[in-house]
C-alpha cells in the first residue's frame, strides 16, 4: 500500500523534493505539501483505493505522512467492512 501512496504523493503532492527522499513518517507538510495539493491527493487516494473519506478524517493529521495516510486508508476500509 505504501508504494501506491508514494506514487500518489509523487503525482498529486507537488513536493519540491523527490518522494523517494521522504521517509514514511516524515511530515509531508514540512516537505512542502500544500492544502490544495492535499485535496488533490485525497481525490487520487479515493480513486485508487475505491474509498471515500468521511468528514471526520478530512484533516491535516490524516495526510501528515505516508504512514498516516496508510493508517487512515486502513481505518476507512475496516469501517466499510463493519458497515
Amino acid at each position: 500500500m505504501n508504494k501506491t501512496i508514494r506514487d500518489l504523493v509523487a503525482k498529486f503532492g507537488k513536493l519540491p523534493v523527490p518522494v523517494d527522499q521522504v521517509t514514511d513518517d516524515a511530515d509531508l507538510y514540512a516537505a512542502g505539501l500544500t492544502s490544495f495539493a492535499s485535496v488533490q491527493l485525497m481525490l487520487g487516494i479515493e480513486e485508487a483505493f475505491d474509498i471515500e473519506f468521511p468528514d471526520n478524517l478530512l484533516n491535516r493529521k490524516s495526510f501528515a505522512s505516508i504512514s498516516a495516510i496508510a493508517k487512515t486508508v486502513d481505518l476507512i476500509r475496516d469501517g466499510r467492512k463493519v458497515a
